[in-house]
């Protein structure tokens, strides 16, 4: 298939995608107690969830449904999400009222410091089976990770879109960052007809960094927030009617939802 050709007179062709460092599942809370961060690929997600791919593929639909970002303060418009939280305590999975999102501006100089209602994760979304076993698995992790505690954690959930509606979209608009929890997790759920969007984790208190690139659906990524800083570089279009990549992004915190 021919490049196709930019207006400047590049290539829109994308470049080759690196590979992330997929660790083995039966190391996946170790390495994330090692080095604070670890990556999952689709089959070692399903392996250790218990689950068929069938139960992922069956939240994908749900990414169609998102709604405009409404707080983006850099004036974008290429980001949908919806939200939704819940505590995980052992093998119970609750969601809680619908509240804000809050961040303060120590970890999100952009956002930070704004209470922001974003619209709820769709109540047959939550009801499929492979919503509540991510989430309950996870919550086995970082109990892992942290332990001999075996604390309650406070889930934040996002559903994110972000597509090329401006010729660019910003995955990580706020730049590299912490979020202020305990534990991040992002899931890739898609990925179309776009380029760039390297993903980008960095020692919050060393000189080492790793860069890779997610892009195969259910690839999972978690990170020590503590640890780490994260960031993903921009998405650019690879078509003229544009692309989009999915992504579901769960952080754990202890000790309560972050407010103000």
């Amino acid at each position: 298939m021919p490049e196709r050709t930019a207006p400047d007179g590049g290539s829109t062709a994308a470049p080759p995608l690196l590979t992330p460092p997929y660790t083995a599942p039966s190391r996946f809370a170790a390495a994330i107690g090692a080095v604070g961060h670890a990556v999952l690929s689709p089959e070692g997600l399903r392996e250790l969830l218990c689950l068929g791919a069938d139960s992922l593929r069956a939240l994908e639909p749900s990414w169609d449904d998102l709604v405009p970002d409404a707080y983006l303060r850099d004036g974008g418009r290429y980001r949908k999400r919806r939200y939704a939280c819940f505590t995980v305590e052992g093998d119970e999975v609750l969601q809680t009222p619908h509240r804000a999102h809050w961040q303060p501006l120590q970890y999100n100089a952009l956002h930070g410091g704004l209470e922001r209602w974003f619209e709820p994760i769709q109540a047959e979304v939550l009801a499929l089976p492979g919503w509540a076993a991510l989430l309950r698995w996870l919550g086995s992790v970082c109990t892992e990770v942290v332990a001999p505690e075996a604390p309650r954690w406070f889930v934040e959930c996002h559903q994110f879109r972000i597509d090329t509606t401006d010729g660019i979209g910003r995955p990580t608009p706020e730049g590299a960052h912490r979020d202020g929890v305990d534990f991040v997790a992002v899931v890739l759920v898609g990925r179309r007809d776009v380029k760039g969007g390297e993903t980008r984790v960095f020692e919050a208190a060393g000189p080492n960094g790793i860069r890779f690139t997610l892009s195969e659906p259910w690839t999972l990524m978690m990170l020590d927030d503590a640890r780490v800083i994260h960031e993903s570089t921009p998405i650019q279009p690879l078509a003229e009617s544009g692309g989009c990549r999915d992504t579901l992004v769960l952080t754990f915190r202890r000790g309560g939802f972050q407010g103000p």
